[in-house]
Order: C-alpha cells, then sequence, then structure tokens
C-alpha cells in the first residue's frame, strides 16, 4: 500500500513540475550590475527539497521568477543533504531556505514564509 501512494505521488508531483515547467512566466529583468549584487547575495541560500513535493515547486517557481541562483539540495531518502537538513534544522521538513548572514545561520520553513523573505529582499 505504502509502495502504491508513494508511485502515486510521484507521479503527480512530475506532473505538477512538468505544468509548472511549461507555464514559467518571465523571469524579472535587472541591469547586469544590479544582477550581480544579487548573484552575490543569493549565494549563501540554499533551498533543501524536493523534487516532486508541490511545496517546493511553488517555492521553486518563485525563485525562478525573481531570477535568483539559489542552490537546491534534495533531501530525499538516503540523500547526505538530508542528514544536513536534520541536524540543521531540527527536522525533516521542506521546502526549507538555509539563510547565512553575518556568520548566522537560520533555517526557514513554509514555501509562504520563504516566499514572502525573498520578495522583500530581492523584489
Amino acid at each position: 500500500m505504502k509502495i502504491l501512494i508513494n508511485l502515486i505521488r510521484n507521479l503527480l508531483g512530475a506532473i505538477i513540475a512538468t505544468i509548472d515547467l511549461v507555464t514559467r512566466g518571465s523571469k524579472v529583468k535587472r541591469t547586469p550590475e544590479k544582477q550581480q549584487a544579487v548573484n552575490m547575495a543569493a549565494k549563501d541560500l540554499t533551498l533543501y527539497q524536493f523534487f516532486a513535493c508541490p511545496f517546493c515547486i511553488k517555492t521553486r517557481r518563485a525563485i525562478y521568477k525573481l531570477n535568483l541562483p539559489i542552490e537546491t539540495r534534495s533531501a530525499s531518502e538516503g540523500s547526505p543533504h538530508r542528514k544536513a537538513l536534520l541536524e540543521g534544522g531540527g527536522r525533516v521538513k521542506v521546502p526549507c531556505l538555509r539563510i547565512e548572514q553575518d556568520g548566522k545561520v537560520e533555517w526557514m520553513y513554509e514555501s509562504s514564509d520563504i516566499i514572502r523573505y525573498l520578495e522583500k529582499r530581492f523584489a
């Protein structure tokens, strides 16, 4: 039964991810100088995610539209990033944005919070 549920979840996730890729809008346009500054600021951000998770897709879609080069890491079963997420953030829940700023690390969960943070910081 668990295998069937995972199969259905992954199939639906793949369909949603495909639809996302096909329907994405355009990226934010910035001057080369402003984009370079954004790229430098985004180097301290990492998104822990599952490929087929609808909330992760929603977050990746916002990252795409904001034209942010944020590294994504899979937190799927068996991934070394899953252990880092658990140890750093305290739980395996995605999406999770790892924010490193001024020598401190913050782990932000919840897609809406992550998107709000990114829009406030980079829009």
